[in-house]
């Protein structure tokens, strides 16, 4: 059975996707009672999940990086 897991466990709570494999806690816990097909079609989803949750991550450590903004 195919499986995106690389050992990389770590929900990611900005998406709500895993940092390492792109799935949602309920697609990792029904991974092995889904059908081919169903694991199939999610599985073309994860690059573009993973792709958009390291623009989301950096973004929000772009923003808390510079700390609280305070007038001059």
């Amino acid at each position: 059975m195919q499986t995106p897991c690389i050992h990389v466990c770590s929900m990611d709570l900005i998406s709500g996707f895993c940092a390492g494999c792109g799935r949602t806690l309920q697609e990792i816990g029904g991974w092995m009672s889904f059908s081919d097909a169903e694991r199939q079609r999610i599985m073309t989803l994860l690059p573009a999940r993973l792709a958009g949750a390291v623009t989301v991550s950096n973004h929000a450590k772009a923003n808390f990086a510079g700390g609280p903004e305070r007038p001059l």
